[in-house]
């Protein structure tokens, strides 16, 4: 019998959307410094209005994915560095995720195809809250703060072909809710805030839904009593706004992401408080595409996570394990940790 992935909760801290409010900022000073003619006659271009409302809309998707999603990593990281433009923007970020997913009952055949199937159930619960303080000349002192709330559910089957290997297709569904706010302490957002609010740019509110069909493939190895475990998933995400407080924001997205994993499980034969002490870990490889990438401003993630939990298997209801776990997670201009829960249940 399978063993469902880790659930995991805690308050956890997230470079992407510190990323992603500066990129909003790099793309509304850009457009408000490439563009003097236009401000000084307050008006914008629709081409200009377009490229805007498309970089905010892969911001929220990004973020909607990123606090939602039970399979992207969440962290505790710190975001530093200089966009041209903006300059200096330091960013600290929380995201809090509580989730996890599982396979259900023991294999049961699949009519005479030699296949074993079970069902599949996944979730998860997000919240992300960030702030981004800017020091340049022209923003300097000016503060961005949004926050995201995300909720997921869904499942579908996993199929046995061998004892070792088995395909998981899957589909969910993802709710979004977004609000950005934006203090303006600099003279020149503080002339321009109005226009700013006017075309969404800053201060809005937006709700969306989100698909997610995807493929995990795993094969299992064993070691006396360890276990290693090589995973995939291949995963697309559809975004689209339904309600806004403004009409200029709007979403209509698609991202995806492709990820690999080598997980080990090392059973150390010592008890403690009756139960066996484990251990294990593992190390992933996540490349993220379309809006995904776009609004976190990277291209992969990497992690690597190591665990330490006690056995209660058969011991308290359906769970196998619980302990505490960490991880590092490391990418294009993204490094920071996470601490937290490690719980695996069998159903």
């Amino acid at each position: 019998m399978l063993t469902p992935e880790r659930s995991q909760s805690g308050l956890n801290g997230c470079p992407f959307s510190a990323h992603s409010c500066r990129h909003v900022a790099a793309a509304i000073s850009v457009l408000l410094l490439g563009l003097l003619p236009a401000l000084a006659q307050a008006q914008f271009t629709p081409a200009q209005v377009s490229q805007l409302q498309s970089l905010i809309g892969s911001r929220i998707e990004a973020l909607t994915i990123l606090g939602g999603d039970y399979g992207l990593a969440g962290g505790s990281f710190r975001s530093t560095g200089r966009l041209q433009v903006v300059g200096n923007a330091g960013s600290t970020s929380r995201v809090t995720k509580l989730g996890g997913a599982g396979d259900v009952g023991a294999p049961q055949p699949l009519g005479e195809l030699g296949v074993g199937w079970q069902p599949r159930v996944q979730g998860n619960m997000g919240y992300i809250e960030s702030t981004s303080h800017f020091h340049s000349t022209m923003f300097e002192g000016d503060i961005n703060k949004f926050k995201t709330f995300g909720i997921e559910f869904g499942g579908g089957a996993r199929f046995w072909v061998s004892d070792a290997l088995s395909l998981a297709p899957t589909l969910m569904g993802l709710y979004g809710h977004t609000s950005d706010t934006y203090m303006a302490n600099s003279a020149f957002m503080k002339a321009n805030l109005p226009l700013a609010t006017q075309l969404g740019l800053v201060d809005y509110s937006v709700d969306s839904w989100t698909i997610r069909p995807a493929l995990n493939i795993q094969y299992l190895l064993t070691w006396d009593r360890t276990i290693f475990t090589l995973s995939s998933d291949s995963t697309y995400y559809h975004t689209e706004s339904f309600s806004s407080s403004n009409s200029n924001v709007r979403i209509s997205g698609n991202s995806g992401s492709e990820a690999a994993k080598f997980d080990v499980d090392v059973p150390l034969g010592i008890q403690l408080y009756s139960h066996e002490l484990r251990a294990g870990g593992f190390l992933s490889y996540t490349a993220l595409f379309g809006g995904l990438a776009t609004g976190l401003s990277t291209q992969h993630l990497n992690e690597i996570h190591g665990r330490l939990v006690l056995d209660f298997l058969n011991q308290l209801w359906k769970v196998q394990w619980m302990g505490v776990g960490a991880s590092y997670i490391w990418g294009q201009n993204i490094s920071g940790w996470t601490v937290g829960a490690d719980v695996t249940f069998r159903f």
